[in-house]
């Protein structure tokens, strides 16, 4: 890799281990975590990433103001899992468009682990792209494309995007 003075190598980052249980009913899929979550070993960790209160808004709850170990396990309760699309890839920064040479997870084996799964989120284009290239037509299993939650998608309100992200509702009712 040619480097200019005074650039740095792109990182591998990697991403978490999923949040989920065999009653998993709903899973929200990322791309790849960004450095503040990474840093904290928390999903959605950045203050300004809106995961957390758009989420909190399909739910009724107040998701944000909770530890994040319980704001985890409410969510399993719920039926709602975590992942991420890819397991790892080089990427200086956290925006997606800096992702380079992604090393993809194997998202059908782990859908098919699901006994109860009904529907997959897919938080932003760069997971709806890549886990819809690996999931296809999946009968029974709704695939719900979502405005991401990053404060970096700043395009789109917070109004719109919880109008969008109320589509998560259905598969939990």
């Amino acid at each position: 890799m040619a480097l200019r003075l005074g650039q740095m190598p792109a990182q591998r980052k990697a991403a978490f281990p999923p949040s989920i249980d065999a009653d998993t009913r709903l899973l929200i899929l990322g791309s790849l975590p960004g450095d503040a979550s990474i840093r904290q070993g928390e999903y959605y960790a950045h203050r300004g990433n809106a995961f957390w209160d758009l989420l909190g808004d399909v739910l009724d709850e107040d998701l944000r103001g909770q530890p994040y170990a319980m704001r985890l396990k409410r969510l399993r309760a719920l039926g709602v899992g975590l992942w991420d699309v890819i397991e790892s890839a080089e990427r200086p920064g956290s925006l997606d468009s800096s992702i380079k040479g992604a090393e993809l997870r194997d998202l059908g084996l782990f859908v098919d682990r699901l006994p109860a799964l009904r529907a997959i989120g897919f938080n932003g284009k760069t997971a709806a792209l890549h886990g819809r290239r690996q999931l296809g037509d999946r009968p029974g299993l709704a695939l719900i494309d979502l405005p991401s939650s990053s404060g970096a998608y700043a395009s789109l309100s917070r109004e719109a995007k919880k109008a969008a992200w109320m589509a998560l509702r259905a598969p939990l009712a």
